[in-house]
């Protein structure tokens, strides 16, 4: 049950001897500058960027999967920083080619690929340049900000060690005896807290390190708003926002309906809190009450009965999706629970020719085996795209990255529901899992992204950031989305710290209600044996990245200029709720 990273290099010897390998191509990509116009060069230099890709993915893959396993371990960390100095590197000696490629010319460029199948790969990539033409700058510019590039970029290492290098687990009285609290096993703490003293303990124990360094989280995050507005005023576009979105071709509107539509669509959201705190006796509702369950259950879930019911749940499929989920969850591609130093939530990392490994912190919860159903599917999405795609093409965007994910939880839920053994207090349960996951993948990004919106428009209108500033953000987000007062919990204010994707990966999070969206329309249509939807669907995944994330959900039959696409989820809690309530009240 862990990861065995002799798969991707035998050694540390073999990843040091790649790297050397690779640190000379930075000179070589320097070597074609002013020569692209030549078919000959311009067949070679692409031929290049294919190896490169290759070779850079699987050094960087070994190296953070080796400084995850121990965020502590100073000399892990060091591979990971070795493959960013090589990677800006590389980055720079190849600032010069989207400038040249773009004085070339659609035409002849397309031309040259035409004349050249073994690059055929590329042309997507040269339709997305081409796309994005009236924001690439002039070469001596492009170089200058490749320069600056590393510099501009601060905030997402400075973030990871602040909260997780430099931090320590806080150790607290807890029914009768001393526990440490981590990231990792905080949220089953409060599940399984006999008192609310002991809850609220466990909650400020994570919460109070943000507090106390709230300046600094503050000042992170207003360089990373900073990086932003540089890049977007640098190059021309209309707004923050636009500038993560552009390069995609996802226009704002789907952004801005998706906060509209989550924002403004929330009764059932603030009935189903209304519903919990009365069904477990609270006198307040506070945010940490969410982990609480409404019907009481012992019952524990052993990471290997997780995987049996996952694979169950997928029997129906045909024969090449459950080929792909065995090889997701195959030994030695995932490692399962926490240790000290190690990463904290889940994830499953695949990079281009490569098998996916996942990270899991495993604690034998209900919750626990929705996740390995969840980053399975994102492992099946990368094999799928590996086995249909090039290279170049394989890695899908994070826009429609959550969907493979979501669709096997709410495959999972539906035969789970529909195994005819469950009692009333389990059907409770799940009936809470499928509410709990419309609540925290579609209601609570969305949150998170109107956050991001929100502060970003600040930026931009040249307004001061700091963690009052933040924090008064969230505490009228709490307020919108759930009808409820954070300030009450003293320390809830500084959620803007609690979120690594806010700093590491800025406008990230609304993909996930975007993908909720898409898979759920997506399952739906699996489920009532709509003709060619499990096809379709599995055609999006082995899309990879080829065409634009919109029209691939468009392919499979999403569309997201559509506010109903959106508001099938909205309604979809709406009669969750409804059955919720019905079963308590039995």
């Amino acid at each position: 049950m862990k990861w065995d990273l002799t798969k991707v290099f035998k050694t540390e010897a073999d990843f040091l001897s790649a790297y050397q390998e690779l640190s000379t191509y930075p000179n070589k990509a320097k070597s074609f500058e002013g020569k692209l116009s030549d078919e000959a060069s311009f067949k070679e230099f692409y031929i290049m960027q294919r190896e490169f890709e290759e070779k850079a993915s699987k050094l960087y893959l070994y190296a953070h999967l080796q400084s995850d396993l121990n965020k502590k371990d100073v000399e892990k960390a060091a591979l990971v920083q070795k493959c960013m100095v090589l990677l800006h590197m590389y980055m720079q000696s190849v600032s010069f080619e989207e400038p040249e490629i773009l004085k070339l010319g659609y035409d002849k460029v397309m031309q040259m690929v035409d004349h050249n199948p073994e690059i055929e790969e590329f042309r997507f990539g040269f339709e997305k340049l081409f796309h994005q033409n009236e924001h690439i700058l002039d070469k001596k510019q492009e170089e200058l900000l490749s320069v600056v590039s590393p510099a501009l970029n601060p905030g997402s290492e400075l973030y990871s060690m602040l909260s997780t290098a430099d931090g320590n687990p806080t150790e607290i009285e807890y029914d009768g005896q001393k526990v440490f609290v981590t990231q990792g096993n905080w949220t089953s703490l409060v599940e399984y807290a006999k008192n609310e003293e002991d809850r609220k303990k466990v909650f400020e124990a994570i919460f109070k390190k943000y507090e106390q360094n709230k300046n600094t989280y503050a000042k992170i995050y207003d360089a990373i708003l900073e990086s932003n507005k540089a890049i977007q005023k640098a190059r021309g576009y209309k707004s923050i926002l636009e500038s993560h979105l552009f390069r995609n071709n996802i226009p704002t509107s789907v952004y801005e309906t998706l906060v509209e539509v989550a924002g403004s669509q929330n009764e059932a959201l603030k009935r189903y809190i209304k519903l919990r705190q009365k069904h477990l006796h609270l006198d307040e509702y506070h945010t940490y009450h969410r982990f609480l369950k409404l019907a009481t259950s012992d019952k524990k879930y052993t990471y290997p009965e997780a995987k049996e019911l996952f694979f169950k749940s997928i029997e129906k499929f045909d024969e090449e999706f459950k080929q792909h989920a065995h090889s997701a969850l195959e030994d030695g591609y995932v490692d399962v629970y926490e240790q000290s130093g190690k990463r904290t939530g889940a994830y499953s990392s695949g990079v281009c020719n490569m098998h996916p490994f996942i990270l899991l912190n495993y604690t034998d919860t209900l919750s626990d085996v929705f996740t390995v159903a969840h980053e399975a599917g994102h492992s099946i999405h990368s094999l799928y795209a590996g086995s249909a795609q090039p290279p170049m093409l394989q890695n899908y965007t994070i826009f429609v990255a959550e969907i493979a994910s979501t669709f096997n939880e709410h495959n999972l839920l539906d035969y789970l529901m529909s195994s005819g053994t469950l009692s009333k207090e389990e059907q409770i349960t799940l009936l809470q899992t499928s509410i709990d996951s419309i609540m925290g993948t579609f209601y609570r990004q969305t949150l998170f992204a109107e956050y991001e919106l929100t502060a970003s428009r600040l930026k931009e209108e040249d307004k001061p950031i700091n963690h009052q500033v933040l924090s008064n953000i969230m505490i009228d987000l709490y307020q919108k989305y759930y009808g409820l007062d954070i300030t009450k919990e003293e320390v809830k204010q500084y959620v803007w710290a609690y979120i690594p994707h806010l700093f590491g990966t800025p406008f990230y999070v609304y993909q996930y209600a975007t993908s909720f969206a898409a898979s759920f329309k997506l399952y739906q249509d699996v489920k009532d044996n709509v003709p060619g939807a499990f096809e379709r669907y599995t055609n999006l995944l082995k899309a990879g990245g080829s065409k634009y994330p919109v029209d691939e959900a468009r392919e499979a039959g999403v569309d997201f200029t559509k506010r109903e696409t959106f508001e099938a989820v909205t309604n979809r809690l709406a009669e969750l709720v409804d059955m919720l309530e019905k079963l308590l009240e039995e």
